[in-house]
């Protein structure tokens, strides 16, 4: 591989036919080695991590985009997932801060392969052009129909491609960044405003820990969910995530009782993971970053 291993997340709108998953799957991986696949059909979304250089990556994330068009239709999607494309967001991930313009680099060059398709491309986090257009949520409030809105209006003008979304395929979110961590809780409770108010409290909006954005969620059976990015694991650890949410859901009477990690994290983030709750099928050999790559911790 030219240049310096890196990662990409690419997200896909499509987490309930295992058929069109694999199919991406098989599509991505032919350019970049395949880390790690996670989709449910609750969030209706489905996340790879591949490293490579940015190559390898650059051919990933175009043909992944291009398999996206034929594969899915986002005209009647309905998933507890805020989304504005079939591929929704591409972020390329440094591994090593060394290698943070290398990222920033491959990941323009992701983008602007991907509006070659027909598909508007906005840049957010540390690609953004202004403060405003630096978190997702800018784009994603009201789903896809109110981003067409506000792009035809003129309200709203993607970084690269066509000045409205692709008809069945929205629009994608491209960034380059450290790695975050996608990381569910899931509460004792099945009422989704509980949820909602704890993620609000543990927002770095909200007055929650520094770099975490959260959502609450309805869930399977008896239970809600929160569900959790951390973008600076280094300083924010999950251990502190967990306490945090114990402490909002109690003022409920609500506790945490199951997490899932999304694709990897870095080892920080686990360092200090309490037994309670646990990790459901966590494997680090699997999950954790350097060791997938084989880098020590």
């Amino acid at each position: 591989m030219a240049g310096p291993t890196m990662l990409s997340v690419p997200n896909y709108s499509e987490g309930r036919s295992e058929r069109v998953v694999r199919a991406l799957e098989a599509t991505v991986s032919a350019r970049a080695r395949l880390l790690n696949t996670h989709f449910d059909a609750q969030h209706h979304r489905c996340v790879f991590t591949l490293a490579g250089g940015g190559e390898e990556l650059l051919g990933a994330s175009v043909d992944g985009a291009r398999h996206a068009i034929e594969l899915i239709d986002l005209r009647g999607h309905q998933g507890l997932h805020p989304h504005v494309g079939a591929l929704d967001v591409c972020p390329v991930v440094w591994v090593h801060p060394g290698d943070r313009e290398a990222a920033a680099a491959a990941a323009r060059r992701v983008g602007e392969g991907i509006a070659e398709l027909g598909i508007p491309v906005f840049l957010y986090g540390e690609l953004a052009a202004d403060e405003e257009r630096r978190e997702r949520a800018f784009f994603r409030r009201g789903g896809p129909a109110e981003l067409a809105r506000r792009m035809k209006s003129g309200e709203l003008e993607p970084d690269l491609g066509p000045a409205e979304p692709h008809p069945s395929a929205g629009a994608t979110l491209v960034t380059a960044r450290k790695p975050l961590v996608a990381f569910n809780l899931e509460l004792d409770t099945p009422n989704p405003e509980i949820a909602r108010e704890v993620a609000s409290g543990l927002r770095e909006a909200g007055g929650g820990p520094p770099g975490v954005r959260a959502l609450g969620l309805p869930w399977e059976g008896d239970r809600s969910q929160v569900s959790i990015n951390v973008h600076d694991a280094d300083r924010v650890p999950l251990a502190q995530v967990v306490e945090e949410v114990r402490r909002l859901a109690a003022e409920h009477g609500a506790r945490p009782v199951e997490a899932e990690l999304v694709g990897l994290a870095p080892q920080a983030a686990l360092e200090g993971y309490p037994d309670d709750p646990p990790i459901r099928d966590l494997d680090p050999s699997q999950h954790v970053i350097e060791r997938v790559l084989g880098e020590p911790a």
